[in-house]
């Protein structure tokens, strides 16, 4: 196959990866960060402790990421199609990419939420601030560097999905490199998209650490005293922050 052949296909297959990876990483972020919040928060000592709830959406999350994607793919055949139409090409690949994403991402939540200082938990409640007010102004906020870490490593970990995917008629790069490289025997195209996914998650990676370490810095920088004298001023119980502070 020539370059002119292959390029509007190659051109093609990106396009597909990028469709399947972006849609499939704003729904694993849109459950997962309330998923790994309510980890937290139903924890032991938690705001909301509930032993029976946390030990409930554990077990989900535990049996979403220990099933290989391969197989929750196949065993996701019939609800794809019912949610898709087809159970082959991006579209469809998107909803196993999604499902995949989500415990994985979930877990990443919990681990960044439970590096927030509990310090600053306790001087809001102390302020009069509830649960939805601590998740909001302290919990988010403080664990936003670990957030977009934890985003990057899930959008790298769903393009490898999205690669296996592409072996069982998933589209994207994945489905050109089998189809056109490995059926075809042609050496030199595998090799050309091994090194387009290598340059995409460098960039991603790239990308992701930079800002991280920018919302890290300016967060030390700041330190938790101007965020306390802000829910002091809009506070329903300003009068304890200079206590607190």
């Amino acid at each position: 196959m020539t370059w002119s052949q292959m390029q509007p296909l190659l051109g093609q297959a990106c396009i597909e990866t990028l469709i399947m990876v972006g849609w499939s990483t704003l729904i694993a972020v849109a459950g997962g960060l309330p998923l790994g919040i309510l980890l937290v928060l139903t924890d032991r000592h938690g705001l909301l402790q509930n032993t029976v709830v946390n030990k409930v959406i554990g077990q989900i999350v535990n049996i979403g990421r220990s099933m290989p994607f391969i197989i929750l793919m196949v065993a996701l055949t019939s609800f794809t199609r019912w949610v898709t139409g087809t159970s082959i090409g991006s579209e469809a690949a998107i909803v196993p990419l999604a499902i995949s994403g989500i415990p994985f991402f979930a877990r990443l939540v919990e681990t960044a939420v439970r590096e927030v200082d509990h310090g600053l938990v306790e001087a809001v409640q102390s302020m009069g601030g509830n649960t939805w007010t601590i998740v909001r102004k302290v919990l988010v906020p403080e664990a936003l560097p670990s957030l977009i870490a934890s985003t990057t490593t899930t959008v790298i970990a769903l393009i490898g999905y999205s690669a296996m995917a592409g072996a069982v008629g998933g589209g994207g790069l994945g489905d050109f490199a089998v189809r056109y490289g490995y059926q075809r025997f042609d050496s030199e195209l595998m090799w050309i998209t091994v090194a387009i996914l290598a340059v995409v998650i460098s960039v991603i990676q790239f990308a992701g650490d930079f800002a991280a370490r920018a919302l890290h810095r300016r967060g030390a920088r700041s330190g938790p005293g101007p965020r306390l004298r802000l829910l002091k001023a809009g506070g329903p119980a300003a009068g304890d922050v200079g206590k607190v502070a």
